[in-house]
């Protein structure tokens, strides 16, 4: 017997340190760690001790016995990575992770403000905060009154179990030395400056919230968005509540690849009914329930082998009707899966079109969005080539989604060409610090910010215990005293327990998980009306 990595791998790699015969792979110091869409157990190797599974912090690790019929094909994923030269015979006991006791003669604990409460941030404090020897208080900053960053707003109301990942970040915020100050804007209520001279180092991980842009004409178009909104629309974010997306035609496309880009066709292609079960927004749901859409394109300009989106997200289409169009899907993992999901009888509802080597060239329509103009592509020394032939797509709603970028922050230099703040293996400048997409750009999955952060947070001790870190200039109630002047409405995790309180039961009484709060104003009623 084996155990099997499934869908829901978040990989952080929780589950390495505790095989006894180092069967999970790749491991965070392997090259193909950075790059790799989810981990792996080898079946030739694994003993069936179950320490991994104690540990997944969102359940993807379970018996090749427990298998069910959509998560079956796992099992050949699994044993198929082994199968490339070098990914056997690994050592028989893995290295054990280094937190070696820290000896400091600094005086008072090291004091880090965090920005930003997303995975990046959370796996950064409790790097911090479990540190051997070494006293710690971390102060995160989010200017939302709710944490969870891409997790609440970005993952998929459909992906539950991705999303209890938070279930360990919520150990985080309660460890002790952790201060949460949630509806605090760093560069509205406090700037970039007066933490840097209340902490010993400031550390950024506020991910990438904006969108890239298409640059063909037509793009502003009504019913021509960025995906990012459409995702943040219907998992509730405050900033998009009030959006409004045209879902009256009977086609929509999503221009982009990705793992966002199947999320998004799923959502409009999906049964109202199931996502009546899940955290989507109301407000969504109830767009969703009057929607006309029964087809949805998603747009690739190279073949199936390039495209970016995981196996994981390609096998959660298998309960749709699928076509494949403009290539010939042979020739890699994901292009058999694309084959098994186009040949299988369809059951005659709303379905999902992948169509490959094609771009946009031009968005159509007067007042509003009425169709697509693509060009169709041939994949030359692995780039895409426009053949000069052309096609229109009637459409009423277009999304691009074709990767986030960074934002610039007050105070911080900015990569306008890359998206991110510039830095140097998380050092930005003295003091201040990078994690998680804003240092990196828009890659990998949400496990991947775990070895980013810690990266983050070596490099951040280093510095401290070398003296390059100036020492904060106000103690912690200095900290706390400035926050509450500034924002009167800054919540602890007090708040936040009431607003999750309150958000689950609603869903308790629905069958749901949660009936997400939108209003940031109905998020302060429930936290301050609410004891304790």
């Amino acid at each position: 017997m084996a155990h099997v990595v499934t869908q829901p791998c978040c990989n952080d790699a929780s589950c390495v340190p505790v095989c006894p015969v180092n069967c999970i792979h790749p491991t965070p110091d392997e090259p193909d760690y950075a790059r790799s869409e989810m981990l792996y157990i080898d079946p030739e190797t694994c003993i069936d001790c179950g320490a991994c599974i104690d540990v997944c912090p969102v359940e993807a690790i379970v018996p090749d016995y427990d298998l069910t019929d959509a998560n079956l094909r796992f099992t050949e994923i699994n044993a198929r990575y082994f199968d490339e030269p070098g990914r056997r015979d690994y050592p028989p006991t893995p290295v054990e992770p280094a937190n070696p006791k820290i000896e400091t003669t600094e005086p008072g604990p090291l004091r880090v403000a965090i920005v930003g409460s997303g995975p990046a941030a959370c796996y950064a404090a409790e790097e911090l905060l479990t540190r051997r020897g070494l006293e710690v208080e971390v102060h995160m900053f989010e200017r939302l009154p709710v944490p969870w960053g891409l997790v609440r707003f970005g993952v998929a109301p459909d992906h539950q179990s991705t999303k209890a990942v938070t279930k360990s970040f919520g150990r985080t915020i309660t460890r002790k030395g952790l201060h949460l100050h949630l509806n605090v804007e760093v560069g509205t209520h406090v700037t970039h400056e007066e933490l840097l001279a209340s902490h010993h180092a400031v550390l950024y991980a506020v991910g990438a919230p904006r969108d890239r842009r298409l640059g063909v004409p037509g793009e502003d178009l009504p019913g021509s968005h960025a995906a990012t909104e459409f995702v943040a629309w219907y998992n509730g974010h405050p900033d998009f509540a009030d959006a409004s997306f045209d879902l009256s035609a009977e086609r929509a496309v999503v221009v982009g690849n990705g793992n966002v880009a199947l999320d998004v066709a799923r959502v409009l292609a999906g049964d109202v009914d199931e996502l009546a079960r899940t955290d989507i927004a109301d407000h969504a749901l109830e767009a969703l329930s009057a929607s006309r859409i029964q087809e949805v394109v998603v747009l690739g300009r190279r073949g199936p082998r390039d495209a970016a989106y995981t196996v994981p997200e390609l096998l959660g289409l298998s309960t749709f009707d699928i076509a494949v169009e403009g290539a010939d899907p042979s020739g890699s993992l994901k292009a058999e899966l694309l084959r098994e999901l186009a040949d299988r009888p369809t059951r005659g509802g709303k379905r999902i079109v992948l169509r490959y080597l094609a771009s946009p060239i031009e968005i159509l329509g007067q007042d509003k969005v009425s169709g697509l103009r693509v060009g169709k592509n041939d994949v030359v020394d692995g780039q895409a080539v426009a053949t000069g032939e052309t096609e229109d797509l009637d459409c009423g709603l277009v999304l691009r989604s074709i990767g986030y970028r960074g934002a610039p922050l007050p105070g911080l230099p900015f990569d306008e060409a890359r998206g991110v703040v510039p830095n140097d293996g998380g050092r930005v400048a003295a003091g201040v610090y990078a994690a998680g997409w804003i240092k990196r750009g828009p890659s990998g999955v949400i496990g991947t910010n775990k070895k980013c952060a810690e990266d983050t947070v070596a490099a951040l001790l280093e510095d401290y215990l070398n003296g390059k870190l100036s020492r904060p200039s106000a103690d912690a109630a200095a900290v706390r005293e400035l926050v509450e002047r500034r924002q009167p409405l800054a919540l602890e995790h007090g708040g936040w327990r009431a607003i999750d309180t309150h958000e689950r039961e609603a869903g308790r009484a629905q069958g749901r998980p949660r009936v997400k709060l939108v209003d940031v104003r109905a998020m302060l009623d429930v936290a301050v009306r609410t004891p304790g």
